[in-house]
C-alpha cells in the first residue's frame, strides 16, 4: 500500500517490532466464554511473576469491559498518552499496566465501537506502548475468538517466545468453549502453553475444596486435545473482598498459593521449551 496511510502502517509495524524486542516472553490469556475469571487469573499471574522477581507488563485488551485496573486499585489513575506514545502505569514495583480504564474517562463509560475501530485501537496499544525492558507481557483478552484476540495473536506472529493460556471452568459448556479457543490458537499457529481450570470448587476455611461445578472437565479436555494442563484453581471467598479493595489474591495470604505457583511453573517451563 502506497501513500500516507500505507506509510503510517509500515511505521506502526516498525514501532511494534521495536517495542516487542524489549519483552522476552508474551502470554495471551484467552477464554471461550465470559464469567470464567479470566481477568482474575491474568492479574494474579502478573502479580505472582513479579513476586518471583520478574518485570511484568499487563495489557488489558478487553475494550468493552476493562476490569484489570479496578482489580489493582487503579480506578482514578491515568497513564500518559502522547502521539504514538503510551506510557504504562506502574501499578506495583515492576508491574506495568496499560488499559482503556487508565485513559481518564469515567469508569462507567461505555465504548460502543465496531470492529474496525477496535482493531485500530489494538494495533495502537500493541505498537505504541513504551514498555520498559520486561521479562513477561501478559495480555488479557476479552472472551471468544473475535477481533481483539485475533488481532493480538496476529501481531505476535513474528515473536519467538509467545503462547496462549486458556481459562475454563469445570462445567461442560465452558469446557466446550475452551476447546474452540484451543482450536483458535492452533489455527493461528500460537503455541498453547496450557489450560487452567478456574473456579474448580470452593475453598473452605479448613483448606478442603467443595466441588461446586463438577470435577475434572478441564483435565479431561486437555488430555484429549493433547495440550498441557496447568492446574486447577478453586474459589477463595477472600477474592471478592480483595478485588473490591484493589488487591490481587496473591497479595494476601491464601490457600491457593500452591495452585497459582503450579500454573506459573507450567507457563515458565512452556515458554522455555
Amino acid at each position: 500500500m502506497h501513500g500516507p496511510e500505507g506509510d503510517e502502517k509500515v511505521a506502526q509495524m516498525m514501532r511494534l517490532r521495536a517495542h516487542m524486542k524489549k519483552i522476552k516472553h508474551k502470554i495471551v490469556v484467552l477464554s471461550g466464554k465470559g464469567g470464567v475469571g479470566k481477568s482474575t487469573v491474568s492479574v494474579n499471574l502478573a502479580v505472582g511473576l513479579t513476586q518471583r522477581g520478574y518485570r511484568v507488563g499487563l495489557l488489558d485488551t478487553d475494550i468493552h469491559g476493562p476490569n484489570v485496573a479496578h482489580m489493582l486499585g487503579l480506578d482514578h489513575q491515568v497513564m500518559a498518552i502522547r502521539e504514538n506514545e503510551i506510557e504504562p502505569f506502574e501499578a506495583r514495583p515492576n508491574l506495568f499496566v496499560v488499559s482503556l480504564a487508565l485513559t481518564g474517562r469515567p469508569v462507567d463509560t461505555a465504548y460502543i465501537w465496531r470492529g474496525p475501530i477496535k482493531i485500530a485501537l489494538i494495533n495502537q496499544l500493541m505498537a505504541d506502548t513504551l514498555w520498559p525492558d520486561l521479562d513477561y507481557l501478559i495480555i488479557d483478552s476479552p472472551p471468544g475468538t473475535g477481533d481483539e484476540p485475533l488481532t493480538v495473536c496476529q501481531l505476535l506472529n513474528s515473536s519467538l517466545s509467545r503462547g496462549t493460556v486458556i481459562v475454563t471452568t469445570p462445567q461442560s459448556v465452558s469446557v466446550l468453549d475452551a476447546r474452540r479457543t484451543i482450536d483458535f490458537s492452533k489455527q493461528l499457529k500460537m503455541p498453547i502453553l496450557g489450560l487452567v481450570e478456574n473456579m474448580a470448587g470452593y475453598l473452605n476455611a479448613d483448606g478442603t475444596i467443595l466441588p461446586l461445578f463438577g470435577e475434572g472437565g478441564g483435565l479431561a479436555a486437555a488430555q484429549e486435545l493433547a495440550v498441557p494442563f496447568l492446574g486447577s484453581i478453586a474459589m477463595d471467598p477472600k477474592a471478592v473482598k480483595l478485588s473490591e479493595e484493589g488487591k490481587a489474591l496473591l497479595e494476601q495470604a491464601t490457600g491457593l498459593r500452591d495452585s497459582f505457583d503450579k500454573v506459573i511453573d507450567g507457563i515458565i517451563a512452556g515458554l522455555l521449551i
